[in-house]
């Protein structure tokens, strides 16, 4: 596709992967290097996250004029992570409250880390806690100890000073429990049936959280730049202000299975200790699932025109869309409606393999695609 001179042709010829030995290249022609900072970042068993493919977005991000960006639909967090990690002004959205409270913990936070002390108090033994989590989800996900564990940093979490230390403790929380669980999704109610001698598998919740606290606060720099981190739908977020705007919306699913809410449910409900207006559960589900919040994205009879109001919404700023072959709309449709709103639109694209939680044997056409970088100034 014929692009504009916003696009140097060094960041357009190259689509695959950035290696080592392409970085150092990078630094003679006087490009700068992928940044070392994100290595940090606590990666999390998440559907769709772009950890791996972090260096090939990073190269095509470089190549464009921004200061302040939005990721959209933030989810692990991993993309607006490494907008901050390059210095830039960034909001960090999801709909999800559990993906939000990760941003909020790795992005919006700049200064604020938990101590042994802290962490003292959220393990100490609360005989006045909550019993919900214990009661609930009992023979379901995880066992009675761990269960337990999870009501009891609950109950100690007032405790804690500030709203980004508790930000930090739950997402450290969260990613304990995407450890411990099976394949990293909710959708399984018979653990047992899982275990293979993973190390994962066998330490305790408590164990897991005090890795995951050191993960966390390893992650937590100041970029010396104003970033912050909002739980809103997408069509709620004043649209002028941004630079560039990065799309990764969820794509209609090929099964149920695919669904956000349906796999991770569990995270949702402990994000808020299931006291959401939005996490009720739905009692007659095996697992307890909650109840799907509904976007125009996740269905064909409303995708085309949800990505059509999203582009002339953020109209005014760089957009960056990041899909996969595998999705609906397909590419050519994309580019199609981008064009309505931007008068260069390029694609960029690269290999990539994603690993399914609740699938043993994947068909290779499944697990392999392209996957897109459709760009918009």
């Amino acid at each position: 596709m014929k692009g504009a001179n916003a696009f140097p042709e060094s960041v357009r010829e190259k689509t695959d992967m950035v290696t080592s030995a392409a970085r150092e290249q990078q630094t003679l022609w006087g490009m700068p290097t992928f940044p070392q900072r994100v290595s940090e970042y606590p990666q999390l068993r998440y559907m769709g996250s772009k950890h791996r493919l972090l260096p090939w977005i990073h190269e095509i991000l470089w190549g464009l004029k921004f200061d302040s960006a939005l990721d959209a639909f933030s989810g692990s967090g991993c993309v607006a992570y490494l907008l901050k990690a390059m210095g830039k002004k960034v909001m960090a959205n999801d709909f999800l409250s559990f993906a939000s409270i990760i941003a909020e913990a790795a992005v919006a936070n700049s200064d604020q880390r938990l101590s042994s002390e802290h962490i003292e108090i959220l393990t100490a033994d609360k005989v006045s806690r909550d019993r919900f989590i214990e009661k609930t989800f009992s023979g379901i996900f995880f066992e009675s100890g761990d269960l337990r564990f999870l009501d009891n940093v609950w109950a100690n979490l007032p405790a804690l000073p500030s709203g980004r230390l508790r930000a930090l403790a739950l997402a450290a929380l969260i990613r304990s429990c995407l450890k411990r669980q099976p394949r990293g999704v909710f959708t399984v109610a018979d653990p047992e049936r899982y275990k293979d001698g993973r190390r994962d598998l066998t330490l305790t919740l408590e164990e897991h959280f005090v890795e995951s606290v050191k993960a966390f606060n390893r992650a937590v720099f100041d970029s010396g730049r104003p970033c912050r981190a909002t739980r809103r739908d997408i069509f709620e977020i004043e649209p002028l202000g941004y630079d560039l705007v990065y799309m990764d919306p969820p794509y209609v699913p090929r099964a149920d299975d695919n669904c956000y809410i349906k796999r991770y449910h569990f995270l949702e409900g402990l994000a808020t200790y299931w006291k959401a207006e939005d996490a009720e559960i739905l009692e007659t589900s095996k697992v307890k699932k909650i109840k799907k919040r509904f976007t125009p994205f996740s269905y064909r009879r409303t995708a085309l025109a949800a990505f059509d109001r999203m582009f002339s919404r953020f109209g005014s700023s760089i957009l960056v869309l990041s899909y996969s072959s595998n999705g609906y709309p397909d590419l050519e449709t994309l580019v199609s409606l981008m064009r309505r709103y931007k008068s260069s639109v390029r694609v960029f694209e690269t290999d990539h393999r994603y690993h399914f939680g609740t699938h043993r044997n994947v068909s290779p056409d499944r697990a392999a695609v392209r996957e897109y970088l459709i760009v918009g100034v």
